[in-house]
């Protein structure tokens, strides 16, 4: 419609939701039915550029994550820290694997030749450090992916499938009330202690605390309109579950799953340290603090190394996590 008829409509007086036709247009106007309209033409092209837009969640996630400077320092010492558990067994004068006690080089401060000094039977203390920290680095992702795995698939069955909620809410009461190293104990006496000991009964009994987050996001989200629509449409539950449901729960899903980390090398070394760990054959920072207690006081660089790494890892994961988790958060993309 051109400028100078829409302003005549502008103009008219209200005529009661009167419908004109286009002859009466005519007869108002003086003017042929090809002066008062255009008729515009269809261009699928147009049509679909129309509705497009550039948005990517994971785009936005990194971009927002990047503006936080301290948390990716966080990450990049992190990573600096592992590359280098590589590369520092590359580098050091002795291997793990050919270490042999000997009494005469017991309690040697750091120095040239031993950088991290040597241990209370002799040992190269440089090799063990880095050797335990792929070993605890190892242990944290296997268990933290599993209970990631396990915690996801069982909370979203449990926060939608309403027959299954009071089966797990038993189950989770049965876990959360018996402190983890009860369990723990009972398994290191009863079955033994080895590397994928621990993984498996860490994720048996951390699984839980995972599921129960997504259960209660899966609880919230389940009765919104659109899911009910899609289970009136006959929508799969698997469909509904990872499509509908699964995006909303990234955030907590990547926070819970980068705070396990540093928790499940805190249980570590809390349960080597008591005894109830790795096997001694199997090096770790937990062992390490363990078999520090009873001399650093005296040579405190046994406990300083192991701790410093320990820490760095904790603190690394703890503040990356939080800042990613907030970057994965759709309501703080803009």
């Amino acid at each position: 419609m051109t400028d100078s008829i829409r302003s005549m409509f502008d103009e008219m007086p209200e005529q009661g939701g009167r419908i004109y036709s286009t002859e009466a247009l005519e007869q108002m106007t003086g003017e042929p039915e090809e002066k008062l309209f255009s008729f515009a033409e269809y261009h699928p092209e147009e049509a679909e550029r129309t509705g497009y837009s550039d948005y990517s969640y994971w785009k936005s996630v990194w971009r927002i994550f990047l503006k936080k400077k301290f948390a990716v320092a966080m990450v990049i010492l992190f990573l600096a820290v592992f590359v280098f558990s590589f590369v520092a067994l590359a580098i050091g004068k002795y291997q793990y694997d050919s270490l042999v006690p000997d009494n005469r080089q017991m309690f040697i401060s750091p120095n040239g030749e031993y950088w991290f000094g040597t241990d209370n039977i002799g040992r190269d203390y440089w090799c063990q450090v880095w050797y335990a920290t792929q070993t605890s680095i190892k242990l944290a992702a296997i268990v933290a992916l599993g209970e990631c795995v396990v915690g996801v698939v069982l909370g979203c069955l449990w926060g939608y499938v309403r027959k299954l909620d009071r089966f797990f809410t038993e189950i989770y009461n049965i876990l959360y009330s018996v402190p983890t190293i009860i369990y723990m104990t009972l398994i290191a006496l009863m079955i033994g202690r080895s590397f994928w000991i621990m993984c498996i009964t860490l994720i048996l009994f951390h699984w839980i605390y995972m599921a129960k987050n997504v259960r209660n996001l899966v609880f919230m989200y389940r009765d919104r309109e659109y899911n009910l629509a899609s289970r009136c449409l006959g929508t799969r539950l698997g469909t509904i579950l990872s499509r509908n449901i699964l995006p909303y729960l990234i955030s907590v899903i990547i926070l819970r799953l980068a705070l396990s980390i540093p928790s499940t090398i805190g249980y570590e070394t809390t349960l080597s340290y008591l005894g109830l760990g790795l096997d001694v054959n199997t090096p770790s920072l937990g062992i390490l603090l363990r078999n520090s207690r009873a001399y650093f006081l005296d040579y405190p660089y046994l406990l300083i190394f192991p701790a410093a790494i320990v820490s760095i890892v904790t603190v690394a994961f703890y503040l990356a996590g939080n800042a990613f988790s907030d970057a994965a958060d759709p309501r703080n993309h803009v």
